[in-house]
């Protein structure tokens, strides 16, 4: 199977669809590191958009729930800090430059203070999200450092996912005093010895892996054997194991099942299956029960065109968790990443090369899936915009040109490699090398999913831009 899949003729959406901020930052770059040593594609990030979906989505929870950002999805230092601060802030748009961003990145480890494992009181900015979910020490560290450049004086709240956490991870997480999802009875063990080294207690959820699952999406992690998590008829034996470990707080219960999730009806009666189950199972067992973290799992529409998706129903979702009854005491935490970061981000690479080969006529881009893979990992069908940008003075673009309208498009990348390809059979108008291919829709998943050290090209740039709110919400995706 080729992938990403066949687009089937779908018409590409018009460059004037795209932001004019965005516009202009991809024209301002084009030509820029022609004389420079890295030629590279780059990511443009509105955190703006980032934060205004945050507010959205906590406008619709009930007071009992929590927002914690997977930072997998986009770990952008301007993008975590807009999220903390939310969309009230005037600072909401700016943050440090890439290379700002990585120093303090990496110089973060040592906070001292986390998640409270307790109370219903929301401690996000204005709109903003409570706190972070990290799956390495690097997130930690990114997420430690968010939190101080937003307001020092702000406990960060932390709580952590992975199915094979390290010692030193595990170390950082009971430094930080995280919320740590354990996957396992050895993981319990391990963190045990860890908390007890460091002279002091871990908080600990057990994420339980359901029998079954009435969920669908694109990524399944429950309801079927998996790596992730406790089968749910082993989790009264875990527990009985983290009762005896001393080190070790047990607060409540940890499901992930599902990614990629548009069902707001589907996935309500998730979470009250996880509810129902997270206050049985602790009764049963005895637990304090404080937390509930239910995951991610909120879908976003790629193909609105070609498989006429529609976005998750954020007030419908919301309307039905406001009915759910809760355990006394425990507040449920939402760990969503795409969704909220999804139509902050745009990926634009320069057209190298027009080539025509027995029929088919391909687009060769300064990228590739070493900088962002999305559509093949996710094996959707990604729509793009071409930009048309003039030459620069001085400079010379060679001739070449897909003029005609009916003549479908493959975009593929520079990677010595045939599944370096982003898009297949795109209808584009005339395009010559020179112009520039935007992607709207890769603010998730995009820079930190993508094969970076294949073949040692240079890695992306990243930079911030601010974009004018539309009625619609962040990029337009739908339509050509």
């Amino acid at each position: 199977m080729d992938l990403p899949p066949s687009a089937g003729g779908l018409r590409a959406l018009r460059a004037e669809r795209l932001p004019a901020e965005v516009l202009a930052a991809v024209r301002a770059r084009d030509g820029e590191d022609e004389d420079e040593d890295e030629e590279t594609s780059v990511y443009l990030y509105d955190p703006a958009v980032a934060a205004r979906n945050a507010a959205a989505l906590r406008s619709c929870l009930p007071g009992w729930a929590e927002v914690y950002y997977a930072v997998k999805a986009n770990g952008y230092p301007s993008v975590l800090d807009a999220l903390l601060r939310g969309p009230d802030s005037p600072a909401a748009a700016d943050g440090p430059s890439d290379a700002a961003a990585a120093a303090g990145a990496d110089s973060a480890a040592g906070a001292d203070s986390a998640v409270a494992a307790g109370g219903a009181a929301r401690a996000g900015g204005p709109g903003g999200v409570e706190g972070f979910e990290v799956s390495s020490e690097r997130e930690v560290r990114a997420a430690l450092a968010a939190f101080r450049r937003v307001d020092p004086a702000r406990s960060p709240r932390l709580v952590a996912s992975g199915p094979a956490k390290s010692a030193a991870l595990l170390a950082a997480l009971v430094e930080a005093e995280a919320v740590v999802n354990v996957e396992s009875v050895g993981e319990l063990r391990r963190l045990a010895a860890v908390a007890a080294r460091l002279g002091r207690p871990a908080t600990v959820t057990v994420r339980v892996n359901p029998a079954r699952v009435r969920l669908a999406g694109a990524l399944q992690m429950g309801g079927r054997p998996s790596a992730f998590g406790v089968p749910e008829p082993e989790v009264p034996a875990v527990l009985a194991v983290a009762a005896a470990l001393p080190q070790l707080r047990v607060v409540g219960f940890h499901v992930h099942a599902v990614s990629g999730n548009l069902d707001a009806d589907a996935h309500l009666d998730y979470v009250r299956w996880c509810l129902d189950f997270a206050g049985r199972a602790a009764a049963a067992a005895g637990i304090d029960l404080r937390v509930i973290d239910v995951g991610g799992g909120f879908g976003v529409p790629f193909e609105p065109d070609r498989r006429g998706e529609r976005p998750f129903d954020l007030e419908r979702f919301g309307a039905g968790l406001a009915r759910l009854p809760v355990p006394a005491g425990a507040r449920v935490l939402f760990e969503p990443g795409r969704l909220l970061v999804a139509d902050c981000g745009w990926y634009a690479a320069e057209v190298v090369d027009v080539k025509h080969s027995y029929g088919t006529d391909f687009l060769v881009l300064r990228g590739g899936i070493h900088h962002f893979a999305l559509p093949t990992s996710w094996e959707i069908v990604h729509n793009f915009a071409v930009v048309p940008c003039p030459a620069p003075a001085g400079q010379h673009r060679p001739e070449g040109a897909v003029a005609r309208d009916d003549r479908p498009v493959t975009v593929v990348g520079e990677l010595c490699t045939p599944e370096d390809t982003l898009a297949r059979d795109i209808l584009v108008g005339p395009v010559r090398p020179g112009d520039v291919v935007v992607f709207p829709m890769a603010g998730a998943y995009g820079y930190e999913f993508a094969l970076a050290e294949f073949l040692g090209h240079p890695r992306p740039h990243r930079l911030a831009v601010r974009t004018v709110p539309t009625a619609r919400g962040g990029l337009t995706t739908a339509g050509s």
